[in-house]
């Protein structure tokens, strides 16, 4: 007589064949069929119980083989994610010319815009400073980081200066600008080495923005269940850019592609989709989901919301003047690395992501680290 098999087992023997489970969000799951060519779906509540529209879990109301099957790969997937990569504030603990640790302070050197500490080496008997990252700088580097917080957290260049003479920091707005040029630039070369976990599941949209008056259009690829900003690209056009560069900067940065990709129904997507994600291999063939709807469960939202971001900020700036600007790529690392989201309990997307900054001020975290990798 033949063994019946539990429906936690049917469940696990669902999650080991490929291609059974598709992930629309970390809410929403689509379970194929096991007698028929449909797929059901699943809802996880966020009371914590789950949804399936199966005759089994609809007619006896029981946890079926299809929510079962969603559960082990969900544990499956969260028992395979790396440790997280945890990035220290840099701490000096030796001779910068001898390297001895028989090192003592000794004392600030004033200058007219702070204090640096000094320190005096035993072993070879010299006396240094330590500046990483804002070396031959004039102002004290918690100014500097205190504008890039003030900036990309709302404000405008000429208010951010002026917060920072309260103080007593006297800059001017063109040189909170050249701050946040030459600091966007150190840290983006950085962190591009730092590879974030990210889920199966990427979204991808665009917005129009105004460069010199023109229109421009930002197009960003984004981790649905970290809110990670994967990549971003500034095109001249909407429907007719090559956003090929933005996905192949997606592998890129995350060391691999998305088994679900979720756009709207902009037909660039689907050929950039089709050159780079799409293989003849059923097992590794990523599904292009093309979402047109404004509600329910087959929406762009997660995206629309960071394009609100995006929108607010612009708003402030009231145009940007070139489409490498770093004010784009310097609210990219804001948004990743510094700014909590209500969403992921408080968290950056970053430390959803497995990479965490650790210190009181993370742009000097981030900044000491960029400077001492070169």
């Amino acid at each position: 007589m033949a063994q019946v098999l539990s429906r936690e087992e049917r469940g696990r023997v669902i999650a080991e064949k490929p291609n059974q489970i598709v992930v629309l969000s970390e809410r929403f799951f689509k379970v194929a069929s096991q007698s028929s060519d449909r797929m059901y779906d699943i809802t996880k509540k966020r009371s914590g119980g789950w949804l399936c529209t199966c005759p089994d879990f609809v007619y006896r109301n029981v946890v079926c083989k299809h929510i079962w099957a969603v559960q082990v790969k969900l544990a499956v997937r969260e028992q395979a994610q790396a440790p997280p990569r945890i990035i220290e504030p840099i701490v000096f603990d030796a001779c910068i010319y001898c390297r001895s640790k028989e090192i003592i302070k000794w004392g600030v050197r004033h200058n007219k815009y702070g204090d640096i500490q000094k320190f005096a080496c035993k072993a070879c008997g010299r006396f240094f400073t330590v500046n990483l990252g804002f070396e031959g700088m004039k102002h004290d580097p918690q100014g500097v980081t205190a504008a890039m917080q003030l900036y990309f957290s709302g404000e405008s260049l000429r208010n951010t200066a002026r917060s920072l003479h309260m103080i007593g920091v006297y800059v001017s707005y063109k040189t909170v600008y050249l701050w946040i040029r030459k600091y966007t630039e150190l840290m983006e070369r950085y962190l591009v080495t730092v590879q974030p976990q990210v889920s199966d599941t990427w979204r991808a949209d665009e917005m129009f923005l105004k460069m010199r008056g023109e229109l421009k259009y930002l197009y960003a690829l984004m981790d649905d269940q970290t809110r990670f900003l994967i990549a971003q690209q500034v095109a001249s056009t909407k429907y007719t850019a090559d956003v090929r560069p933005l996905l192949e900067l997606g592998k890129a940065v995350a060391g691999k592609k998305p088994k679900t990709f979720i756009t709207d129904g902009a037909p660039n997507f689907h050929e950039a989709y089709m050159q780079e994600f799409w293989t003849q291999n059923l097992e590794t063939r990523t599904e292009h989901i093309r979402h047109i709807r404004l509600a329910g469960d087959r929406n762009n939202n997660r995206m629309e919301r960071f394009n609100g971001e995006v929108r607010q900020r612009e708003k402030v700036t009231r145009t940007l003047k070139r489409m490498d600007s770093p004010i784009l790529s310097g609210y990219r690392i804001y948004h990743n690395y510094v700014r909590p989201h209500e969403a992921l309990k408080g968290k950056t997307p970053s430390e959803a992501a497995g990479i965490q900054i650790k210190g009181r001020d993370k742009w000097l975290t981030i900044i000491q680290n960029a400077r001492y990798s070169r």
